[in-house]
């Protein structure tokens, strides 16, 4: 972890979902609904940047009442305050179907997001008839998991990273929630040294890295909070609420 001295003016706060935002029973804490509303009502922009769907990320912006963009499947789609699309950035099916393959060939649990749906340890039938924004790889076996790593590693055009220890998740190159972050400082202004970004996986990495306050979770992975330059609380001990009220807040 590099050391965070110096109280930066921060417009714009990055907050990834699972394991950040929500508990270890994927709910949203009292705790943090209320710091995010008080982030809001100071004029903070409050941006939720994860891997998941726009179809599952929605609703917990609904609930937070949030008035700004939503950074969706690990940057590969932005959206506005009225769920307009703004950007997307799509994966080559030809990448979709050899991941496809790797998973058959070594067994595993998949995911797969397209622009309509997610796919879980299933595909349509013809693979480049759909418009694809991520794949997933769960493998709960270390050495399964490194050989499909390998053979991922060795396409330049994808972007590598993870959401747990025991997942991969892929995106097209350069598509990552740093990416979308940029894009969303742009729209409003703003450069990335006033976002604050709080997350726990490697998909969290680039905006940890790139933003002027790079937050890990208290759960977060050894990398992760190694990279960041504080480190909060956990998700069940309401880490974003801590964060906000240390760095936003005070």
């Amino acid at each position: 972890m590099t050391t965070q001295t110096e109280k930066k003016e921060i417009k714009l706060v990055a907050l990834d979902i699972d394991g950040t935002l929500l508990n270890s029973a994927h709910t949203l804490s009292e705790e943090n609904i209320a710091a995010i509303k008080e982030a809001q009502d100071k004029g903070v922009y409050v941006v939720l940047s994860t891997g998941r769907s726009l179809m599952t990320t929605s609703e917990h912006a609904e609930t937070l009442k949030l008035t700004s963009y939503l950074v969706t499947v690990n940057g590969s789609e932005i959206w506005d305050r009225d769920l307009n699309l703004v950007e997307r950035n799509k994966l080559d099916s030809q990448f979709v179907q050899k991941m496809w393959d790797l998973r058959n060939e070594h067994g595993t649990h998949a995911w797969a997001t397209s622009v309509d749906k997610v796919w879980r340890n299933e595909m349509p039938e013809d693979i480049h008839q759909s418009e694809w924004l991520k794949f997933g790889f769960d493998v709960m076996d270390d050495d399964t998991r490194l050989t499909i790593l390998k053979e991922l590693q060795s396409h330049p055009e994808l972007e590598i990273s993870n959401s747990s220890p025991t997942n991969l998740e892929i995106n097209a190159a350069g598509v990552n929630k740093a990416q979308g972050l940029k894009k969303v400082c742009e729209f409003l202004g703003l450069t990335m040294d006033q976002v604050m970004a709080v997350g726990d996986s490697l998909n969290d990495l680039a905006m940890i890295k790139e933003a002027g306050l790079g937050v890990a979770m208290g759960n977060a992975q050894l990398l992760v909070k190694d990279t960041a330059d504080w480190v909060t609380t956990t998700n069940d001990e309401a880490g974003v609420a801590h964060a906000i009220r240390t760095w936003v807040l005070s």
